[in-house]
């Protein structure tokens, strides 16, 4: 694939024009850095998956993310993304300096994978479908699990270094590893089926232990460097404000309209997560281990969207009718759905997936610094640019964790 530095002639995060009181984010006057890592491997679901799902489920599996209008922004076709543009892996990538991150599934040898692999899937669950099932519910499909792609990556090891996985530990030394996001689908497949918020709490847990152990394996197979994903502010994602409208005041965050219990999960996922971390950094002290907070990014965006250029946060640009660019009997790619026309402005893309815009001002408070912990410009010595951007940033998660 074409790295973003090609496509459209422009770096991928160049923010919009905003108010003179918002502080404007200079990105884009920063060269991508050369030589920070080899490579980058990511996991995880829709949120990151570049093209993996059609060759999981095949090209005629309804997916709406394989057929226009997605990807019609950045990429002008549909390229397996579930947005109209880029991705936050896409930025991180165009940033180190690298080409997009291939997907895992259409690669065939070694040189097709210079650059990392991408093992995502979307629909991608932490616990596979059996043990989901095993913990009482019942309601699964047949989703690809983190082990799925755990089981890529090692399939892929053999392929790079042949009967000898000491061979790649310079390699793993020298590649950045994204772990996530993941975790979301075990709650939306849970909560679209109507299972009380209580017990979905019960598998929290069981799903951030997945996900340290994914770490764990990944370390002891040499990785050096990772990322790990929490969980975004569900609670203001358009299908679930229009399939979990209250008429309670108190039910939404009155900063910003989401939905408060949605997003209070959310928050418990991501304070599990962050606990769990901070026993694998213990355990890997020669290990860099970065916490990714996704809530904090996005809830930047719905507190003060203008920063951003956006102006509607919590509408979806495809979809149907209603407040939220949504309805329950339209879906977007499919039939009478509605199509904005400057889906920079929007939030979301499709009522459950954010716009190419939501993803650039996340990976921009990621590669800032201020959204990672420890911040990704302090964990090497190797990326000046990423230094340079995050000299003057702190972590400053706006929600307690």
């Amino acid at each position: 694939m074409p790295s973003s530095a090609s496509a459209r002639g422009g770096r991928g995060l160049l923010l919009p024009a905003a108010a003179a009181a918002v502080v404007v984010l200079l990105l884009d006057a920063v060269a991508p850095a050369a030589g920070c890592y080899q490579r980058v491997f990511s996991f995880g679901d829709s949120l990151a998956d570049t093209g993996n799902y059609p060759f999981v489920y095949g090209n005629d599996s309804g997916a709406a993310a394989l057929r226009p209008p997605y990807g019609e922004t950045f990429f002008h076709r549909a390229t397996g993304r579930a947005s109209n543009g880029r991705l936050v892996v896409d930025f991180i990538a165009d940033t180190l300096g690298l080409p997009f991150v291939r997907p895992y599934l259409s690669g065939r040898s070694a040189e097709d994978f210079a650059c990392g692999a991408n093992f995502a899937v979307g629909g991608a669950t932490a616990l596979s479908p059996d043990e989901i099932r095993a913990r009482g519910f019942d309601n699964m499909g047949n989703q690809v699990g983190l082990d799925m792609e755990m089981e890529w990556f090692r399939d892929l090891l053999d392929l790079l270094c042949p009967g000898n996985l000491a061979g790649c530990s310079d390699m793993m030394n020298q590649s950045l590893f994204l772990v996530g996001e993941i975790g979301g689908n075990d709650y939306n497949f849970l909560l679209l089926s109507g299972v009380p918020l209580e017990k979905i709490h019960t598998i929290t847990p069981s799903v951030v232990a997945k996900i340290s152990s994914t770490i764990s394996e990944l370390i002891r197979l040499g990785a050096k460097n990772l990322v790990v994903p929490g969980n975004l502010p569900i609670g203001c994602v358009p299908d679930y404000l229009m399939i979990f409208k209250s008429d309670k005041e108190e039910d939404y965050q009155p900063q910003t309209g989401c939905l408060r219990w949605m997003n209070e999960f959310s928050q418990y996922h991501n304070k599990l997560l962050v606990e769990e971390l901070k026993k694998l950094r213990k355990l890997h002290p020669g290990v860099t281990i970065i916490y990714a907070d996704y809530f904090g990014a996005a809830m930047e965006i719905f507190l003060s969207p203008e920063q951003y250029g956006i102006e509607h946060p919590l509408v979806a640009c495809c979809g149907g009718e209603g407040p939220y660019g949504v309805s329950p009997t339209t879906k977007c790619g499919f039939g009478e759905y509605k199509l904005c026309d400057n889906p920079e402005k929007y939030g979301s893309w499709d009522g459950f997936h954010p716009s190419e815009s939501a993803y650039r001002a996340i990976a921009t408070g990621l590669l800032l610094g201020s959204y990672t912990s420890p911040s990704i410009a302090s964990t090497t010595t190797s990326c000046p640019q990423l230094m340079e951007l995050g000299s003057s940033a702190e972590y400053k998660p706006l929600y307690d964790l």
